[in-house]
């Protein structure tokens, strides 16, 4: 009998793993489903509260781990992350959730079931947080992005940003684990706390589609992106060549009614003082067309090297915006940027930002308060990240009220608006210059979370301390 009772819980742990890392590996990534994402936890959670601590802590971080690995390819192979730190890594993540199921098991086990039921996704957010402010994945880790087609629920980021949506999509299976839980012995106990979970969620999501249904107002802007996937030209005559080649596209845009074009980042390399002949090209086409143009390069001048925007105004001087949140170890010899560039247009205020900026929260909502209306972001992807890391964008619109239009190599081209609707979109391989145009709303929104910035990814660090606390002392 022993025997068969290790066989089958053997069996349980086994088969819990599986389902969770499935919902998780399906969940999230590069291409999320998103509705698995929040269920994915629910197998470990539900194991947990049965089994032992050891039990619990072995199930609950196999089955993270295993869940993190669809981003093996993509860290290792495309990023050329050294294997060790991708396991590194992985084996981070899955020890934050642990903890974060150890807490809650601890609790519920003792019938604290509303410190449970705050413990798990309290947790898991502060870990959240701690990485996107200590490290150079910015918020990326963030489960919230396996939501950005849910946009309802998006519509959160307003008001939390990305850890308030974190945070709501881990209380759900939480809130169904404690109630399966104490349903046969406390019945009336679990209807109010699934009943609370259950109408917290749902005031959240009608405030999200109430917010969809009000118009953006503003100006609307035509906007022209075009993109050659071609790698980064070697300064000289071949990147005067390829910036020749996008001046002329560029100027077939204008020509069609765009009055700003953006060019994708690091189009080539350009070094002091050769960089008057692209300038010239670039500068010809804004005067003549009366248009602004964007333009990403690599920039050497004589003491550093920028990952750079150009800016080309009609009748102005180039201005440049320097990249703020390099790509390590890609661009680790590079000298990072440290100030914004607005442009103020009829329309309202432009924003410059260059693709990895976007992935954190902090230089976003600096432009936010400074009144930005729309970002224009060159960008350069990986081909296979179009939608986990090219999509990220739209969430600062979202938080900090403005649209994105963002043009980048190997991935896609696209305007959203400050409700993260994708308003147009094509590939970047779609031709040898794919193009966009696309009519965009100009106009500021002042959101809760452009007010009050990272106050829920506080308050989560509170509520997780407290809650660890609490699991810590004696019966």
């Amino acid at each position: 009998m022993a025997f068969v009772r290790d066989a089958q819980r053997i069996g349980l742990g086994l088969g819990t793993i599986a389902a969770s890392a499935a919902l998780l590996w399906f969940g999230s990534g590069l291409h999320p489903r998103w509705p698995l994402t929040w269920f994915a936890p629910l197998p470990v959670l539900l194991l947990a509260v049965r089994a032992t601590a050891w039990e619990a802590a072995l199930v609950a971080f196999s089955a993270w781990f295993a869940g993190t690995v669809n981003l093996w390819n993509y860290l290792h192979d495309v990023l050329h992350v050294p294997s060790g730190i991708v396991i590194f890594e992985f084996m981070l993540v899955a020890l934050a959730f642990t903890i974060a199921v150890l807490v809650f098991r601890a609790l519920a086990r003792r019938g604290e079931s509303w410190r449970a039921l705050i413990a798990y996704p309290a947790i898991w957010v502060s870990f959240e947080y701690v990485v996107n402010r200590a490290t150079s994945a910015g918020t990326l880790i963030s489960l919230a992005y396996s939501q950005l087609k849910f946009l309802p629920f998006l519509q959160l980021a307003a008001v939390t940003g990305p850890w308030g949506m974190s945070f709501l999509l881990l209380l759900f299976p939480t809130a169904i684990a404690l109630f399966v839980r104490t349903c046969r012995i406390r019945p009336r106990h679990a209807v109010r706390l699934a009943g609370a979970s259950l109408a917290l969620i749902a005031a959240v999501l009608i405030f999200g589609a109430i917010r969809l249904t009000t118009p953006s107002g503003g100006h609307q802007v035509t906007v022209g992106m075009v993109v050659h996937d071609a790698p980064r030209a070697r300064a000289g005559r071949q990147t005067e060549h390829l910036i020749g080649a996008y001046a002329h596209e560029a100027a077939l845009l204008v020509a069609r009614g765009a009055q700003v074009v953006i060019l994708p980042e690091k189009i080539g390399t350009i070094v002091d003082p050769a960089s008057q002949a692209v300038d010239f090209r670039l500068q010809t086409v804004a005067n003549r067309t009366n248009a602004t143009l964007v333009a990403g390069v690599i920039h050497v001048t004589a003491h550093r090297s920028y990952n750079e925007a150009r800016i080309y105004s009609p009748g102005g001087p180039v201005r440049e915006y320097h990249k703020e949140h390099l790509l390590v170890p890609f661009e680790s010899h590079l000298t990072p940027g440290k100030r914004l560039v607005t442009l103020k247009r009829p329309s309202g205020l432009w924003g410059i930002a260059i693709c990895k900026d976007m992935d954190f929260t902090g230089l976003s909502r600096r432009y936010g308060q400074a009144g930005v209306d729309l970002m224009l972001v060159p960008a350069w992807d990986f081909r296979v990240d179009w939608i986990y890391h090219g999509h990220a964008a739209l969430m600062r619109g979202v938080e900090d009220g403005f649209s994105v239009a963002r043009a980048a190599k190997d991935g896609s081209l696209y305007v959203s608006d400050d409700r993260g609707r994708i308003l147009a979109e094509v590939m970047s391989d779609s031709a040898q210059f794919a193009t966009l145009m696309a009519e965009v709303p100009v106009a500021h929104a002042v959101t809760p979370y452009l007010l009050f910035g990272n106050w829920f990814a506080w308050l989560a660090l509170i509520g997780a301390l407290a809650t660890i606390l609490r699991a810590l002392r004696r019966t």
